[in-house]
């Protein structure tokens, strides 16, 4: 494959696209606000009450719980990690 015309490798701007999902202070704070008119989902009350007996077992449980409504353990251990 070390064929062809010689060029020079252009260094091209990053697309919009890889931006998505960075959390920036406007949308911190947006999200911040609508969590504080809608308030939290009967699960994550549930996760709370565990979080707040404060055993290993407890903080285990919470895990799976969020698990269970959410689909993945990346996401379950993120929504514990913001419960606690």
């Amino acid at each position: 494959l070390n064929k062809g015309f010689i060029v020079t490798r252009r260094e091209m701007a990053p697309k919009p696209s890889y931006a998505k999902g960075r959390k920036s202070q406007r949308n911190g704070l947006i999200k911040e606000v609508i969590r504080e008119v809608v308030g939290f989902a009967p699960y994550e009350r549930r996760m709370i009450e565990l979080l707040k007996i404060g055993s290993a077992s407890t903080f285990k449980r919470a895990l799976k719980l969020a698990k269970k409504r959410l689909g993945t353990h990346k996401r379950g251990k993120k929504e514990r990690d913001e419960m606690c």
